[in-house]
């Protein structure tokens, strides 16, 4: 029914529709809120195992970022002590067969800058995962020369210790990384799905609500319909105000309700420097 039709109704025929209407609601409601209830409780128990799977894959997640930047952060408390051990063999001649290249090769260093900037950079995963590489890298490839060079070089036994130990840490720490990025792109169905369902609990939770607060004021609103069209729309007692006193004010020149808030918040507009267009 559109405005004109609306205005076309008498109090009579209004007060009438909106009785049928709190009539029809007070039917209807009962079975509207069985649906919903049968909807909330088909729901909750999916989101509820939805939430547990959830909270064990963050719980993978946090466990394994735990293991990455543990051994990462005991790897990176190594490297002061290879680097002082390689310098001390270089200074007293322990390292006199070494590969000039590998002499020359800044490797501590270099691992020291890459675990600077992981710390300290705000990197993304592409950018994170490069450094990663290289560090993978350089690792490998100091193993490499240490295993080549162990038993020619007895007086390298602390040395290697500490190296070993701290190629093993990276490795750990990488493996580690690995798997908490593949944990969290297995959890991420599992993250929309709980999202969505959710939504839909609060939905239907709301509607329910409204539903069922709709039904507890049913017989209060039809009473008063039904009042309404015993004894009229004036003013009949508490609570039962004068309904037609905007249509009088109409139908003698004034101005309706709706009429009177508009000129109401025109002249506030107009207060506060607005203009008419």
């Amino acid at each position: 029914m559109d405005n004109n039709q609306l205005l076309e109704l008498g109090p009579d025929e209004l007060a009438g529709a909106l009785l049928q209407r709190r009539l029809m609601l007070k039917d209807s409601l009962p079975g509207v809120i069985r649906n919903l209830e049968a909807e909330e409780e088909s729901i909750v128990p999916k989101l509820e195992r939805l939430e547990r799977s959830f909270e064990g894959a963050n719980k993978k997640v946090a466990e394994l970022k735990m293991k990455r930047d543990e051994s990462q952060s005991r790897a990176s408390a190594l490297i002061p002590d290879v680097k002082s051990s390689r310098v001390k063999l270089l200074e007293e001649g322990g390292m006199k067969s070494l590969d000039p290249k590998w002499k020359k090769k800044r490797v501590m260093e270099e691992l020291e800058d890459i675990e600077h900037k992981i710390q300290t950079s705000a990197l993304d995963h592409k950018a994170e995962r490069k450094l990663l590489d290289k560090r993978r890298r350089i690792v490998e490839e100091n193993d490499r020369w240490l295993k080549d060079r162990k038993e020619s070089n007895p007086e390298m036994v602390d040395y290697i210790k500490k190296s070993k130990e701290m190629s093993d840490l990276y490795r750990t720490a990488d493996k580690a990384h690995g798997e908490m990025l593949a944990a969290v792109e297995k959890a991420q169905p599992t993250y929309e799905k709980r999202t969505i369902l959710s939504n839909e609990l609060r939905e239907v939770r709301s509607q329910l609500d409204r539903a069922r607060e709709l039904l507890s004021q049913s017989d209060k609103a039809i009473k008063h319909w039904e009042r309404r069209l015993r004894e009229g729309f004036g003013d009949i007692g508490p609570g039962f105000s004068d309904l037609l006193i905007g249509m009088r004010r109409v139908e003698n020149g004034g101005f309706s309700s709706f009429a009177k808030r508009r000129k109401g918040k025109k002249k506030d507009y107009q207060a506060i420097g607005g203009e008419e267009e």
